[in-house]
């Protein structure tokens, strides 16, 4: 179940497209939508975004972070009551709002109408960063939060990994957080594969017999 809903989101294809090697595609959307409801995506995401720190040396929780949001265009299927127009970038659609560690890790994630000012967004985000993470003490935001331009070029790397998964280069969703959970399992894939590479560049010490 899960290398299906990895190929669709990687892929972006259609669920009713699911290739027949995989279980039918109302069973695959049904463990997706069941791993949605009980945040059970979100905590495999955190366990591996807590693994990968690790193994770059940090600690499990972060320090510092960063905000920033990308608005992408919305398909047909978008319902008009979670999108909207943003007038500074002329896209109709919803908008990502994502806060990161320092490298580039995704902490939390809202999409929201196009249409939802960043600092809007950037408030609930910051709540629940700050009632989750203790060690959190700095974020960096650009001017469309705080009026001052700041360089955030860390979350504008993980737009650009996110935007690798196809099913993400819009946005095909009709809810919300079924939106939030797609860019979860983009960033697991990437995580995983970050790991695994890892792994099989660690050199093999032989034991003693």
């Amino acid at each position: 179940m899960i290398d299906a809903v990895r190929y669709l989101v990687d892929n972006g294809i259609k669920w009713r497209a699911m290739p027949s090697d995989f279980p039918p595609w109302p069973r695959v959307y049904a463990f997706f939508a069941r791993w949605r409801d009980a945040g059970l995506v979100a905590e495999l995401h955190d366990r591996l975004r807590e693994a990968v720190r690790r193994s770059e040396g940090r600690h499990d929780e972060p320090s510092a972070a960063v905000v920033d949001s990308q608005s992408v265009k919305a398909d047909a299927t978008v319902p008009h009551t979670s999108r909207g127009y943003d007038a500074g970038k002329k896209i109709n659609g919803r908008k990502r709002h994502l806060l990161t560690d320092t490298l580039g890790l995704l902490l939390a994630v809202r999409v929201t109408p196009a249409s939802t000012t960043d600092r809007d967004a950037a408030r609930t985000l910051l709540t629940a960063a700050k009632n989750h993470w203790r060690r959190l003490v700095r974020v960096w935001a650009d001017g469309g939060y705080t009026g001052h331009l700041t360089d955030c070029w860390v979350v504008e790397r993980s737009f650009a990994w996110i935007l690798r998964s196809r099913r993400l280069v819009r946005d095909y969703e009709r809810r919300a957080d079924t939106s939030e959970s797609v860019i979860l399992w983009s960033m697991t894939m990437l995580m995983s594969r970050r790991l695994t590479a890892q792994c099989r560049q660690r050199p093999v010490v032989a034991r003693a017999a």
